[in-house]
């Protein structure tokens, strides 16, 4: 799944390919706008919050998206090939010749622009916003200290961005067991850790969702990805559960059980 820091990358990506043009031919294909015609309009800015992608129009109007598990984006200057146009849930065929395509986009919402505050008023502060406030993200996963962390890290109303990948690598780098209650490790010192690790996977080059600071293939994570393999650190196996389906603070984790502290 995207994290913030996906997103965050792509929009920049996006931002390169198109701010500034015109679409000269596009559409939305899906959800209850399906048949949106957006001819003529300008796309005038990109901007995240956690991994809710906003794009942004002249006319004052908005394209609010989100990848959950299988969207994406694509920037191409030639159709795409005809066994994919079937995913295609929006496209914007740009005046200079290349063309946006929105990809099994599961989440796509037009709306004004003002709108969006409805949106980011269920999140919370996001690491890699102007507006991120360290203070407000350590008090909102302080409301439920019992909560196991996993679970609090994960739910975007609490601090916005971080996903699985995430999640399981700052329950290892903070010693913490991820089922453990949160309120076991210092909030405060997890928000700043989660904080610095988003800015330098979003904005590092080299260091996308490296969490080991080895590029190494097969190094490049703590835990995530590593099950039944050695600690990076310890050398101790590292132990999966699997996610239980349609409990989101219980999606597939990982963990040292010797260098995470014990769930009980």
């Amino acid at each position: 799944m995207p994290e913030g820091d996906s997103v965050y990358r792509l929009a920049r990506r996006l931002h390169a390919a198109s701010t500034g043009r015109t679409i000269v031919a596009g559409e939305l294909r899906s959800g209850s706008q399906a048949g949106t015609k957006l001819d003529g309009r300008r796309i005038v800015s990109y901007d995240t919050h956690g991994k809710h992608l906003f794009t942004r129009f002249d006319d004052g109007w908005s394209l609010h998206t989100h990848l959950k598990m299988q969207g994406s984006w694509s920037v191409t200057r030639r159709p795409i090939p005809r066994a994919e146009m079937h995913r295609v849930r929006c496209r914007f065929a740009l005046d200079d010749g290349a063309t946006l395509w929105g990809i099994d986009v599961p989440v796509m919402e037009h709306a004004p622009t003002a709108e969006e505050r409805l949106v980011r008023e269920r999140l919370g502060p996001d690491p890699l916003r102007a507006d991120w406030d360290a203070a407000e993200a350590t008090r909102r996963l302080s409301r439920r200290p019992d909560r196991p962390t996993v679970a609090t890290l994960l739910d975007q109303a609490n601090l916005a961005g971080l996903g699985n990948l995430w999640v399981n690598e700052l329950a290892f780098l903070r010693g913490i067991h991820p089922f453990a209650p949160i309120g076991r490790t210092d909030i405060a010192a997890l928000v700043d850790l989660a904080a610095r690790c988003l800015r330098v996977s979003a904005t590092v080059p080299a260091m996308y969702q490296v969490t080991t600071g080895n590029r190494a293939r097969g190094s490049t994570h703590w835990v995530v990805g590593r099950a039944g393999r050695p600690c990076l650190r310890c050398g101790t196996r590292i132990e999966v559960a699997a996610e239980v389906p349609d409990d989101p603070g219980r999606r597939r984790t990982w963990w040292c059980p010797r260098c995470q502290a014990d769930a009980t």
